[in-house]
């Protein structure tokens, strides 16, 4: 599989052996890595660089005084955590790791010099906030108009999607590092209301959950279960008839 960045950006544009190997220079610094469960950075601080998850899975997320959190967007393997993040004085919001990670960091200088040498990344680049985008109005739409059992569904059916696009998808089946907790946070839900939810989706044959494996056995069913359009990750690949 192509570095994980390159086979992201390779679903919204074509890009040319030399925009790959710009990619491939710009990402060569230091790996850092994390343990699962660890902050990346906190909400408050200055972000000083633009980060690509290369391995595990992060999310973005809000915290309530009292501790409650809520997950608002998922990071997986050739995700920005937000390439324009650093235009910001401070964070926002905080960004943690849901299993081990390993990142690198960018220096915004680097990330701006290649945005203006290579314009076929930076397409591929807004075709990616775009797909982001839409993702959040996707998620704002579960919380507001979906039941537990459709929220739940529809996340799955997203991440589908998202691994297959980067190699991540085997015989209908993933690695899962989220909890029922964290699904919880994503859907909105309590961890008791995720337990039985789930307990329906496998009753019903429509996932299944071993350790941390998820299996989709019939996509086609689970998608009619969410009223899943996965239009709005644009994986038509308009961008990508863009000839290099």
């Amino acid at each position: 599989m192509d570095h994980p960045l390159i086979a992201k950006l390779e679903q919204f544009s074509r890009l040319s052996n030399e925009d790959r190997r710009t990619l491939e220079i710009l990402t060569e610094g230091p790996v850092r890595r994390f343990a699962s469960r660890a902050d990346i950075v906190r909400e408050g601080e200055a972000p000083r660089a633009v980060r690509l998850i290369l391995s595990g899975w992060a999310c973005r997320y809000k915290q309530l005084p009292n501790g409650r959190r809520q997950i608002v967007a998922l990071f997986l393997p050739g995700d920005l955590c937000d390439h324009n993040v650093f235009v910001l004085s401070e964070m926002d919001h905080s960004i943690g790791t849901l299993s081990p990670v390993a990142l690198v960091e960018i220096p915004p200088p680097a990330f701006e010099e290649m945005m203006t040498a290579r314009p076929r990344v930076t397409r591929a680049l807004w075709w990616e906030s775009l797909v982001n985008a839409a993702t959040q109005r996707e998620w704002i739409l579960n919380l507001g108009g979906r039941d537990a059992v459709e929220r739940l569904a529809h996340l799955f059916c997203e991440l589908f999607y998202r691994l297959r696009g980067i190699g991540h998808m085997q015989d209908g089946g993933c690695d899962l590092p989220l909890t029922q907790t964290d699904l919880a946070e994503v859907a909105g839900l309590t961890p008791v209301h995720v337990n039985r939810t789930l307990q329906s989706l496998r009753r019903q044959g429509l996932l299944e959950l071993r350790g941390r494996r998820l299996t989709i056995p019939d996509l086609p069913a689970l998608e009619r279960v969410a009223s899943f359009n996965p239009n709005y990750l644009h994986l038509d690949r308009v961008g990508a008839r863009f000839d290099a």
